[in-house]
């Protein structure tokens, strides 16, 4: 009797399971709830594919939260990725931040490669089709067809966690696995933008980028822009200390980095008398109309002792409400315990089934980390259930 290997969602930890089990010779049928793989896979196509960091590979698994996992991300790591990337036909180039992308600069050709390599392979996807949790042995399924129930031989669940949930991963699992015994983490919102209530003066820069600032938050530093939106901070720089802004750590900026205090105090002393605060601020510390507003609006009344006014702007303290929800995260931190996974992320209370992908209690910061991790681990769980086939055949 031929022996089935299911898996269940089609993103990347999901397909990359799928490609393993396939290749060992296993007839493998992948199961996603959306009408077509890889949804949140294209979406991040948008911005050009990040698919992974070119950096040392010690260096890029330190990104990884969990310590557990670098070992596997290890095994799958930036130049496996790109190498990868272009046996599928999609060559890359690594950008001046050391990200990789594909020359493209779309995700929907390689996506394409990779279905279609899979689809020559024997993969079946079968669309439309969502889990809606255990009957005995037995996976259940809501799909076109009605009600189906399949008893694979091995499963691997990459169903993401709870960011962008519009586009499938949306965490419905939690309870069927907690039901059996596994462990999982609270999800929370990682890679997000944090609530600001705005004065009303500051609708005028909704929208718009803070560049050549420095922020800074739990001993981290970074320069990088970020964005005034009208629900507070978003982008890159936000994204890059925002796990330490959600435990609890204070934000500040700099918004004059490329001068020392001493120098920006000097500055600000000799600016003319009857000049009025805004042009102070322009003329002696080259701050543009939007971090002005921005000291107006954490810093008022600002001071006019030239001293404590270098002191504001060299450290200005950021006040928010905390993170944005984690359905408007890019990723989530949160998941399947290591502790109810063994070291080939079985479910140690489920056994025969496997977990990969952001299902798992890890985070990492965007550039390439997330979708690397999810493949790595993929692969690794893919591998893992194809040795069970072999070992059980």
């Amino acid at each position: 009797m031929e022996r089935l290997a299911l898996v269940i969602g089609a993103g990347p930890a999901g397909l990359m399971a799928a490609e393993v089990l396939a290749r060992a010779g296993h007839r493998v049928v992948v199961a996603e709830a959306r009408p077509s793989a890889g949804r949140k896979f294209l979406m991040a196509g948008k911005s050009g594919l990040n698919l992974t960091k070119d950096e040392p590979l010690e260096a890029f698994c330190q990104k990884i939260s969990a310590e557990w996992l670098r070992p596997i991300v290890a095994e799958f790591g930036p130049a496996a990725v790109a190498h990868w990337a272009r046996h599928l036909g999609q060559e890359v180039y690594t950008g001046s931040s050391g990200r990789v992308f594909p020359v493209v600069m779309k995700a929907s050709p390689l996506l394409r490669a990779w279905i279609g390599q899979l689809v020559v392979a024997g993969v079946e996807i079968r669309t439309r089709w969502r889990w809606t949790g255990f009957e005995g042995a037995s996976l259940v399924f809501e799909t076109p067809d009605g009600r189906q129930a399949l008893r694979p031989s091995v499963t691997v669940l990459a169903l993401g966690g709870a960011s962008w949930p519009r586009l499938g991963s949306d965490a419905a699992w939690v309870p069927w696995l907690t039901a059996r015994g596994v462990e999982v983490t609270s999800f929370r919102a990682a890679n997000m933008g944090f609530t600001v209530d705005w004065s009303p003066h500051m609708q005028r820069f909704f929208g718009q980028p803070v560049k050549g600032a420095a922020l800074a938050a739990a001993g981290q530093s970074i320069r990088a822009e970020f964005v005034i939106s009208r629900r507070g901070l978003e982008g890159g720089a936000i994204y890059a200390l925002s796990a330490a802004m959600r435990d609890g750590a204070e934000l500040s900026l700099d918004l004059a980095p490329d001068m020392s205090f001493a120098g920006l105090a000097e500055r600000l002393m000799k600016a003319k008398p009857g000049d009025s605060i805004a042009n102070r601020l322009r003329k002696a510390a080259n701050l543009d109309a939007v971090k002005v507003a921005l000291l107006q609006e954490w810093a008022r009344p600002l001071p006019a002792d030239p001293m404590r006014l270098a002191e504001v702007i060299k450290r200005l303290p950021v006040v928010h409400r905390g993170p944005r929800p984690v359905e408007e995260a890019i990723s989530s931190a949160g998941g399947i315990a290591e502790r109810s996974l063994t070291p080939d992320l079985e479910l140690r209370a489920i056994p025969d089934i496997f977990a990969a992908g952001e299902m798992l209690d890890w985070e990492a910061p965007t550039g390439g980390y997330l979708l690397t991790a999810c493949l790595a681990t993929g692969r690794h769980a893919g591998r893992a259930a194809a040795q069970r086939l072999r070992e059980g055949s």
